[in-house]
């Protein structure tokens, strides 16, 4: 089983102080890895009344400097925000940073407004997308190249190479990702996103990258009195889900998936996404995930309070953590 820790820096009105979220995200980091978890999971939006993390590369280079072990990985950073020799630059010192624990989930972005604070448009993102994460792979080898008529080459270039996985739900991102990136990273979607990914490495004789990793839910909080926990916790858990809401509804006309909008405490609760459970509950529910899976832990979601995350994580690490499987650890594709 993967043990992810994922930060998205979100800072609501009602939610805790930006600058404390911040400094607690790096403490937790640096938990995360004392207690054996295998990746931190970093965001990226811009322009986000909450402030969203818009810069997941500076707080992974943070937390590389207060861990030892655990992987960094972006799901995902969107490429249309970069230019891409300037990211492949930053990249790559953050590969040394880090001594070769970072892995970049590179994601193709929806929201108009963010194409437009770069300069880039929507309909090109498909392009723009694969165009970086090609352009991405030779510039962290160090090779000389022409991009819009610059001649760069990237210098240091990092002894491990940075895994480039594309994140996506389409078809066709999918597929490139098989054609293109060291794989496709789709934590938290259905399994059908993961098929046209697998079906394209058959297709092309790679390795096959087998059965998509059983999910844990979207949020697990671990807790002695759920109901409690749910009283404080449904509110930043709303506020999620209006925000993506309200950015699908701009990109596709319509709420979209999980975020399709009306969601109310009653419901927020009956979801199978976000569950409060009791250590018990939670190690029943890792036993049958079994190996092969990823559990995923927010901390800081929607805001909370860094005391509630922390009574929750030492919850975690002293009546969960040692029953969790360490068996088969999804690398989405990357070699192990």
């Amino acid at each position: 089983m993967e043990l992810v820790m994922i930060f998205d820096m979100r800072a609501p009105d009602f939610g805790a102080a930006r600058e404390q979220l911040f400094s607690t995200a790096i403490d937790m980091a640096e938990w995360a890895d004392s207690v054996g978890f295998d990746v931190i999971g970093l965001g990226e939006h811009h322009s986000a009344d909450d402030g969203y993390n818009p810069s997941p590369l500076i707080l992974a280079s943070a937390m590389a400097s207060r861990t030892q072990r655990i992987r960094l990985r972006t799901a995902v950073l969107l490429a249309p925000c970069y230019d891409p020799i300037r990211l492949a630059e930053d990249v790559a010192i953050l590969q040394i940073l880090s001594k070769g624990r970072f892995e970049l989930g590179l994601g193709f972005a929806y929201r108009s407004v963010e194409f437009a604070m770069y300069g880039k448009e929507l309909k090109d993102r498909f392009a723009i997308g694969t165009t970086v994460g090609k352009l991405l792979k030779r510039a962290l080898r160090g090779e000389s190249l022409e991009f819009e008529g610059r001649p760069c080459r990237v210098s240091p270039v990092p002894e491990k190479p940075v895994p480039i996985l594309y994140g996506g739900v389409a078809a066709k991102v999918a597929r490139a990702a098989a054609r293109e990136a060291d794989g496709f990273i789709v934590p938290l979607f259905k399994e059908k996103v993961w098929q046209p990914y697998r079906d394209e490495c058959l297709k092309l004789g790679k390795t096959d990258p087998g059965e998509y990793p059983k999910q844990a839910p979207t949020l697990l909080w671990i807790s002695e009195d759920p109901d409690s926990e749910w009283e404080w916790l449904t509110p930043h858990i709303l506020h999620v889900l209006d925000s993506y809401a309200s950015w699908t509804a701009e990109a596709y006309g319509r709420p979209k998936g999980p975020y399709a909008g009306g969601m109310t405490p009653d419901t927020v609760r009956q979801s199978s996404a976000y569950q409060v459970l009791t250590p018990d509950q939670a190690i029943d529910m890792i036993h049958e995930l079994g190996d092969n899976s990823s559990l995923y832990l927010t901390p800081l979601f929607g805001g909370a309070a860094p005391e509630r995350g922390w009574k929750m994580l030492k919850l975690f690490e002293e009546k969960v953590l040692p029953h969790v499987p360490r068996g088969i650890i999804p690398r989405w594709g990357v070699a192990n």
